[in-house]
């Protein structure tokens, strides 16, 4: 699949849209019988928590079920597969997220063709990721838990819900950002119930499936993806801001590896969104 930098822009503005294989039935009586929609995550995730919300919505509003179906694995390319290749009657929809977009560009033998397979409805979400340990991890802020990750190297375990999804992507990025070395734990099921529960030390997670978990004191939040300060965690730093205060001064030894892998990022996300393309 070849994607325009203008069609793959569009699909980042729109991650996470409510996508179908083919234009809804026209039939004024539609929809006669309940409706799926599919969420390539498992229960408790952020996208599950968006979806049960629009679905109730749409019932109220359509008059015929909406029901959430889970179908997590290989970062949502299982659920869009299937939705992908479903009879296209609208009566399977799907919670296109972050992962959608970015498998496009990550996989080069996908059974379907995103962009035109999947059309975009309606874009319905725009929350951030949350970078979240737990409270017994020792480490209280964004610049303490770099400084504990630049002493104990590969140590420090970073859960994701599965390689190439939005968290291990993230995940990757935020390393590089900040020059440190952190230990992939990839999840097929929601990763939080580990980071409560000391078995995995971060996550950069969908805010919706942490907030109250760190409201309630059970997760701690270090930082956050997004441009704008989040009026949900007034109090949290965002990524980009704390990993420029680490930053070594320009021209000491430790900065020009940092300005090497910063450069290659750049370069790899620039590559991203001028070529994206998956084969089938």
């Amino acid at each position: 699949m070849q994607l325009s930098r203008r069609g793959f822009q569009r699909m980042v503005l729109g991650l996470t849209a409510l996508p179908f294989t083919a234009a809804l039935a026209r039939a004024e009586d539609y929809p006669t019988r309940p409706v799926r929609l599919i969420v390539g995550f498992p229960a408790g995730s952020g996208p599950d928590i968006v979806a049960r919300i629009i679905a109730q919505g749409m019932s109220d509003r359509l008059g015929q079920s909406v029901v959430v179906e889970n179908r997590p694995g290989a970062g949502s390319n299982l659920a869009t597969s299937d939705v992908a290749h479903a009879v296209p009657d609208g009566y399977m929809l799907m919670l296109l997220t972050t992962a959608n977009v970015i498998n496009a560009t990550l996989y080069q033998n996908l059974n379907y063709d995103l962009m035109r397979d999947i059309v975009p409805v309606a874009s319905i979400d725009n929350e951030p990721f949350v970078f979240e340990v737990n409270p017994s991890f020792p480490a209280k802020t964004l610049q303490e838990f770099i400084a504990y990750a630049k002493a104990n190297p590969g140590k420090v375990t970073m859960a994701s819900a599965g390689i190439g999804s939005a968290p291990h992507i993230f995940g990757e990025m935020f390393q590089r950002m900040a020059g440190i070395q952190l230990t992939h734990i990839p999840y097929r099921g929601n990763p939080i119930p580990d980071v409560i529960g000391g078995q995995v030390d971060c996550f950069i997670g969908p805010v919706q499936s942490a907030l109250e978990f760190i409201r309630t004191g059970k997760l701690r939040a270090l930082g956050l993806t997004t441009a704008q300060r989040f009026d949900g965690l007034p109090d949290v730093r965002r990524l980009p801001t704390c990993c420029r205060i680490m930053k070594p001064a320009a021209g000491s030894a430790s900065a020009r590896p940092r300005t090497r892998r910063l450069t290659s990022l750049r370069a790899l996300t620039r590559r991203s969104t001028t070529r994206p393309r998956s084969r089938l």
